[in-house]
Formats: structure tokens, C-alpha cells, sequence
């Protein structure tokens, strides 16, 4: 019940805020950001206070004042840099090196480059436009729920039984399939509504990176917690631990989400 309750807590504020308003959504995915970074700091062993005050200021100067494109271009590779060479680290080797200058790299861009991208995705288009991020957090939401479902139902090979040992091949998949039929779900809602700029396709492709990425973030965090001993990120949340166990997926899936738009929107 608490479970349930912080979590229809949580889609609220998301949804909500989104909808409210540019700015609101940015001062609470800011405020969503730092507490991520105070969970991730711990488990990296990074004790760096100056680190913190970066995040809000990148934040202001960033998302909410805007910066020409060739900012967001350099931040944007930076960040994918580092996330790629993440997902080596996940598949290659058994521990996750973490020297001085490579924490501080993870904290800047693993968490903090990351997370900005999630709110410049409504505005990869003309105009605010909210439903591009409430319809990559249902994305991200339907994967994880239907990977579960399918997991349980049908699980028989694990996906990374050293890392995440209940993820199985089959959950995987089956989150991933249903992640690109919400893709064109939202495609065919949002052309009711006449505010889709993105064919079926388009959204299908978008679906399978957020939902692809999504997984391996959650993968990353899960190796990250493993190497510190902990279960949880936090406890701020009942029943889910803390924040960035909650948004470890979306952070890390942001900027391959948003670059998937820049490309479509280049294309088309």
C-alpha cells in the first residue's frame, strides 16, 4: 500500500508539473536531480561538495535561461561519451573502476549531463511541448512494468545474473516490445489531438532506444550499488528506495532519447 501510494505520488508530480508549466517542471526535475546526486555520491565514494552546486547552476543557465545549440552539442557528446563507455564498463569488466578523475567525470556527466537532457526534450521542437516527456516516462514505465510481467511469466535465461540476477532475457524483451507498442500508441493519441509532429515510425524508434537504454541504465545502477553494498540508492521513497532508483532508467536513456530527436528532426 505505502509502495503503491508514494509511487502514484511520484507519476503525479512528473505528470502534473509537466503540464503546469515549463518552469515548474524544471525546478522539480532540478530538485529530482540533486537528490539523485546525494544518493549517487556515497556510492562512488566522491566527497566533493562543490559538485553539488553545479547541478542547480547548470540547471539555470542551461534549461532554464537556454544556451546556443553548439553548448548543448558539446554537452550532449560529452555525455553520450561517458554513458557508452559506462555500458563497456558494464559488459566488460567485473568492477567498475572508480579513480578520482573518473568519479568526478560520472557525477558531471553520468548524472548531471544526463539528467538536463530529460528536460530539454520538450523543447526539441518548436513550442513547449510536454507530451514529448510524459510519453518517454510512460515509455520508460510500460518497459518496466510488462519486463517484470514477462520476467515472471516467462523468465528462463538471465540477462545479467551477476548484476541483476531477477532481469531475464524474456523480461527483456517482452519490455521492449510493449515499450514500442506504446510508441505507437502515444503516435495514434497524440494525432487525435493534433499535436504529433513524429510518424508512427518515428515513435516506434524512439521507443526502442529510450526502452534499450532504460534498461542498461538500470543495469549500470545496479552494478554501482553492487560494488558499494547497498540495496537501495536512498530511502526516500517507501517501498522503492530512492529517488535515483526510481529514475536511474530515464536519466541515463535522456540524451540517447534526445538525440534520437535531433536526428528524426533533421531527416524529416
Amino acid at each position: 500500500m505505502v509502495r503503491s501510494i508514494s509511487g502514484i505520488l511520484y507519476v503525479s508530480l512528473v505528470v502534473l508539473s509537466a503540464l503546469y508549466s515549463r518552469e515548474a517542471f524544471i525546478i522539480l526535475f532540478c530538485v529530482f536531480a540533486f537528490i539523485c546526486l546525494i544518493e549517487l555520491m556515497p556510492m562512488i565514494r566522491l566527497r566533493q561538495w562543490v559538485i553539488y552546486p553545479i547541478l542547480p547552476l547548470a540547471y539555470y543557465f542551461i534549461a532554464w535561461k537556454g544556451v546556443s545549440m553548439n553548448v548543448i552539442y558539446v554537452l550532449l557528446v560529452s555525455t553520450l561519451f561517458v554513458n557508452i563507455y559506462l555500458i563497456r564498463d558494464l559488459v566488460l569488466v567485473d568492477r567498475i573502476a572508480l579513480f578520482n578523475t573518473k568519479k568526478h567525470i560520472i557525477a558531471l556527466l553520468y548524472m548531471i549531463g544526463s539528467s538536463i537532457f530529460l528536460v530539454l526534450i520538450p523543447d526539441i521542437v518548436e513550442g513547449y511541448r510536454p507530451e514529448l516527456l510524459i510519453g518517454i516516462f510512460a515509455i520508460i514505465w510500460t518497459n518496466d512494468s510488462f519486463a517484470y510481467v514477462s520476467g515472471r511469466l516467462l523468465g528462463k535465461h538471465k540477462l545479467m545474473k551477476r548484476i541483476s540476477p531477477k532481469k531475464t532475457i524474456e523480461g527483456f524483451v517482452g519490455g521492449l516490445i510493449m515499450a514500442i507498442v506504446a510508441g505507437v500508441v502515444l503516435h495514434y493519441y497524440l494525432a487525435s489531438t493534433g499535436r504529433d509532429n513524429y510518424s508512427v515510425y518515428n515513435w516506434a524508434i524512439i521507443a526502442f532506444v529510450v526502452a534499450l537504454f532504460g534498461t542498461i541504465g538500470d543495469l549500470i545502477q545496479s552494478k554501482i550499488k553492487r560494488q558499494a553494498a547497498v540495496k537501495d540508492s536512498g530511502s526516500i521513497m517507501p517501498g522503492h528506495g530512492g529517488i535515483f532508483d526510481r529514475m536511474d532508467s530515464i536519466i541515463f536513456a535522456a540524451p540517447f532519447a534526445y538525440l534520437t530527436f535531433l536526428i528524426i528532426n533533421h531527416v524529416s
